[in-house]
């Protein structure tokens, strides 16, 4: 085992795992089965060894050890065909086969919005764990008790998120950030988790409709609980608030909004996952990424402190006056400023909103839309 604790540094290109265990058991690990051989002598113990052909950070290396049965089915992707591999305890083999048939459309959606599958040399495997769920690279850990939702719960309380296996779909999206994308320091793991709720939000969309995926994710902002910032203190191996889930997610959510373009925005995330493909990356790497790829026309720094490093939530001042629609924010950072996607009269407009009092023509209130789509706040005056 690499002896590093620390996400900021990766193995380039090989990794072996090696396992000593009892007879009768299943084991099995990140990558490939490189060799496996039985014990000399009754009773002694039997070796397999795994390889791992892509960097893999030592939090994602595992092994899982039981009385599993495998079964699986190829997978036709987006650049290559390979094997889904499934590992269910032998009792459990009946519910599996059922729960794990909507990998490959896990798969397909995420291909579709983040790019190709980015392990295939290590392929895919979806294994039975003893707890909930984790995203170890190339060997998913399965542990949502075969139920819908999270362990059978919808977090976002629409009844949308009873739809799909939350643990199936969540940990899968971790392959492209997390795995694929490596933040550099833990502090800023927002990257891996915001990212991969918002994955949630694709995948509803790919199975149902855009309205319900944006609905499932306005949801799961409820579970925000502003107690400290979603950055948290650097180079000391400490995460910031739980926040980044959720919060993390909404920050995915308003930038595509910014972009306000479906098109533009998969190719955002499609050219993150090839252009720090199987890299650790800074926050600051991908703030100015984005921005850029983008092509944001304002300054986006002071929105990432707004969100990232501060527990304020923007709030929306607004009054109607003589035909016009007067608006602002408050309680926000110095230079803060988002575009704003406002329905008046049934007429979707983009106005830049900053802590400057601004209006728009708006004949009475009924004509005026509150933009659900950002983590802000309204006050009516």
């Amino acid at each position: 085992m690499p002896l590093k604790d620390d996400q900021a540094d990766e193995p380039d290109e090989f990794t072996s795992i090696t396992f000593h265990y009892p007879e009768g058991l299943r084991l099995i690990s990140n990558g490939r089965l490189l060799s496996e051989f039985p014990g000399t002598d009754p009773g002694s113990l039997r070796t397999t060894i795994y390889a791992v052909r892509n960097p893999i950070n030592s939090y994602d290396i595992t092994f899982y050890l039981g009385d599993y049965v495998q079964f699986g089915e190829l997978y036709k992707g987006e650049n290559s065909n390979m094997m889904l591999n499934y590992f269910a305890l032998r009792s459990n083999e009946k519910k599996a086969r059922v729960q794990f048939a909507m990998t490959p459309d896990v798969l397909h959606c995420f291909e579709h919005w983040m790019g190709p599958y980015p392990f295939k040399e290590d392929m895919y495997k979806l294994i039975e764990a003893p707890y909930a769920g984790m995203e170890h690279q190339s060997a998913v850990a399965y542990g949502n008790k075969y139920k819908m939702g999270y362990l059978g719960r919808d977090r976002s309380k629409t009844g949308i998120g009873m739809q799909f296996d939350f643990i199936l779909v969540h940990e899968t999206g971790h392959e492209w950030f997390g795995n694929n994308i490596t933040a550099t320091d833990i502090a800023c793991n927002w990257l891996h988790e915001g990212f991969t709720t918002y994955a949630e939000c694709l995948y509803v969309e790919c199975m149902f409709t855009k309205e319900k995926a944006f609905e499932y994710t306005r949801g799961e902002w409820k579970n925000i609980l502003n107690d400290k910032p979603i950055i948290g203190p650097m180079g000391v191996n400490t995460e910031g608030s739980s926040d980044m889930y959720d919060k993390g997610s909404a920050i995915v959510h308003m930038i595509r909004m910014f972009i306000n373009n479906d098109e533009a925005f998969r190719q955002l995330l499609r050219n993150m996952n090839r252009d720090f493909s199987r890299q650790t990356v800074t926050e600051e790497q991908v703030e100015a990424y984005i921005a850029q790829n983008a092509k944001f026309t304002f300054d986006s720094k002071p929105f990432f402190k707004q969100y990232l490093y501060t527990t304020q939530i923007p709030q929306l001042e607004y009054y109607l006056k003589d035909g016009f629609l007067f608006y602002r924010f408050t309680n926000c950072v110095a230079g803060f400023t988002m575009p704003l996607l406002l329905t008046i009269s049934k007429v979707a407009t983009t106005v830049t909103v900053n802590s400057n009092w601004n209006k728009i023509a708006c004949a009475t209130s009924k004509d005026f839309e509150l933009p659900l789509n950002y983590l802000i706040t309204f006050k009516a005056l």
